[in-house]
């Protein structure tokens, strides 16, 4: 009796595989990330730990003697990795669509020379020390390139709880984080040649896997452009949420297939996706439809990866020389970048600060060292040595960042300058004004911004309108306005004034109650069809309101009154005194 219940508990339900490792999964996110944001913990953090109490080398190794564990563990990684693989495919899709090429221009010194230094320098120290420990030439490589690398999800989501990506340090720190990115696609390609058992050699196999990724990557991203601005165009029309997000999917996991079948990676081709989205007028959309889903996913990815290291066994034999390892490969990642990032003109104490956020080792290291593993190009206990100190590695990155945040300061005078050429190049998310609905009084705006040379950034939710002037290089998007999470991609919060000049008075409401939600202090300044939708929109918080038909008619009735010859000064106060009982 006791045999079969765990053997109930154990199998995949008939209907839906897996069904038990999702709920574990979803009790987890809905209960674990509430807890660790009132806690101030962050909660990739918290899904590792989660794996790695949960998971078959954790309290999952007793289900068989305690059948009840069973229901509250996840007893074999396979429950979750095909969730996990999407988590890798839509985390690809979303740092291609962070590296549009205008991004990629603007941070360009810092991206090609100070990321480019940092992989290269890192992976040259940290697989010269590979061989010295008796690694093989293919393994010391292979390891010194995926621990060059860091943690894009960890870094970006620590910048952000602190508002400090648009900082001297986050923009140095999301550059260098770019470039390593970029390095991603071609060490994915690389794992796949060292474990090819193809004739030729390395060098022979090398050749013909880059000729073969490189024709590939070309068409898909030739026809792409040709195909995927006019698909959006087309059916987003109707302007429905369900629509827009089968077409996101669509592109991401339709382009991955099509990398699969040329015998590239999935996640190369989400990639591809996101960058071919991201140079379209509908990147903020396809950000904010994806965020939820690209949070969960990340966290199966995270919850994974605990669950892939032995903490016990591997701890328990190799503890010491594990916790070493990790602090050497904290030294020197940490040195390397703040020494690069302080000859790119950043301050010490902001070098250093950006030094330790990208000290740690990368998530996809995970990935890499577990394929290289399996093919035999890295030996498994090696590979489990190498998770295990990753493991630590990405555990202390919350803490490195508040040292940094606390040495800082003290390292820079207060009057040393944030020397930053190439980082202040970036596209301006401060001081802005938003103005959403560019028709023709948000075209107007925009004209007067630009005579003054003050920077603007606009959404408008009709596709033409927003394709039209996205292609002439107006910074106009595509998006609902009335969607906070939508304002916020526009920075909003950190903007001069959030203007409102939308037809719809719905949708201007809307848009008003989204942004002083959000932002209390940012001014609003809103377009109202009459009186009594001025009245709403002041209800709702907008700093000033201008109702379009009262100003048209009271200007309109002024002149007549002078033509009328009544004095001007006149003419003007009885027009002032039917405006406020207008407006009362």
């Amino acid at each position: 009796m006791v045999a079969s219940t765990v053997d109930l508990a154990m199998e995949p339900h008939a209907g839906l595989p897996h069904l038990r490792e999702v709920l574990l999964f979803l009790v987890l996110a809905g209960v674990l990330v509430p807890l660790l944001q009132r806690l101030r913990l962050n909660q990739m953090l918290g899904f590792l730990f989660a794996g790695a109490l949960l998971g078959p080398h954790g309290l999952g190794r007793f289900a068989d003697e305690m059948p009840w564990l069973a229901w509250i563990t996840i007893p074999r990684a396979e429950g979750v990795q095909a969730l996990a693989e999407l988590g890798i495919v839509f985390l690809l899709f979303r740092i291609g669509l962070e590296l549009s090429f205008e991004r990629l221009w603007a941070l360009r010194r810092w991206v090609f020379g100070v990321g480019s230094a940092q992989v290269l320098c890192s992976a040259l120290v940290i697989g010269a020390a590979a061989a010295a420990l008796g690694q093989p030439a293919a393994a010391a490589v292979l390891l010194g390139l995926v621990l060059a690398l860091s943690s894009t999800a960890l870094v970006v989501q620590l910048l952000g709880e602190r508002n400090a990506i648009a900082t001297p340090v986050g923009r140095s720190t999301f550059a260098v984080l770019l470039l390593q990115d970029l390095a991603v696609v071609p060490l994915l390609i690389l794992v796949g040649v060292l474990a090819g058992d193809a004739p030729g050699g390395v060098a022979g196999l090398l050749a013909v896997a880059t000729a073969k990724a490189a024709l590939a990557i070309v068409l898909i991203y030739v026809l792409g452009r040709r195909v995927i601005r006019p698909l959006f165009r087309t059916f987003v029309a109707a302007r429905q949420p369900e629509v827009f997000m089968a077409l996101t999917l669509l592109c991401t996991l339709g382009i991955g297939a099509l990398t699969w079948a040329a015998g590239l990676s999935m996640a190369l081709g989400a990639f591809l996706a996101g960058l071919l989205l991201s140079e379209t007028e509908f990147r903020h959309e396809v950000e904010v439809t994806i965020d939820p889903f690209k949070g969960l996913l990340m966290g199966i990815f995270f919850l994974s990866i605990g669950m892939g290291v032995d903490v016990p066994t591997t701890f328990g034999t190799q503890g010491v020389a594990i916790v070493a390892c990790a602090a050497a490969l904290l030294a020197v990642k940490a040195g390397v970048a703040a020494v690069l990032m302080r000859a790119g003109g950043l301050p010490r104490g902001q070098a250093l600060h950006g030094g330790l956020l990208l000290a740690q080792g990368g998530e996809f290291a995970f990935i890499v060292v577990g394929v290289a593993a399996s093919a035999g190009v890295v030996a498994a206990a090696t590979g489990q040595f190498v998770l295990a100190m990753v493991w630590i590695t990405l555990l202390a990155t919350p803490l490195l960042d508040r040292l940094g945040s606390l040495l800082a300061p003290r390292l820079d005078p207060a009057e040393a300058p944030a020397a930053l050429e190439g980082v202040q190049d970036a596209p301006p998310l401060d001081g802005h004004v938003v103005v959403t609905g560019y028709g023709r009084v948000g075209q107007l705006i925009a004209q007067v911004l630009d005579r003054q040379q003050v920077p603007w950034i606009a959404l408008d939710n009709q596709v033409a309108v927003a394709a039209r002037f996205h292609r002439e290089g107006r910074r106009v998007f595509y998006g609902d306005a009335s969607r906070g999470d939508m304002l916020r991609r526009l920075g909003f919060d950190r903007a001069l004034a959030v203007v409102i000049t939308m037809d719809d008075p719905a949708a201007a409401l809307a848009a008003v109650r989204a942004v002083r939600g959000a932002a209390p202090g940012v001014p609003v300044l809103a377009r109202s069809r009459d009186e009594s939708h001025a009245a709403e929109l002041r209800a709702a918080g907008a700093s000033l309101v201008i109702p379009e038909t009262l100003e048209t008619g009271l200007q309109l009735a002024q002149n007549v009154l002078v033509r009328l010859e009544f004095p001007v000064a006149a003419a003007a106060a009885l027009i002032d005194a039917e405006r406020d009982r207008r407006m009362a």
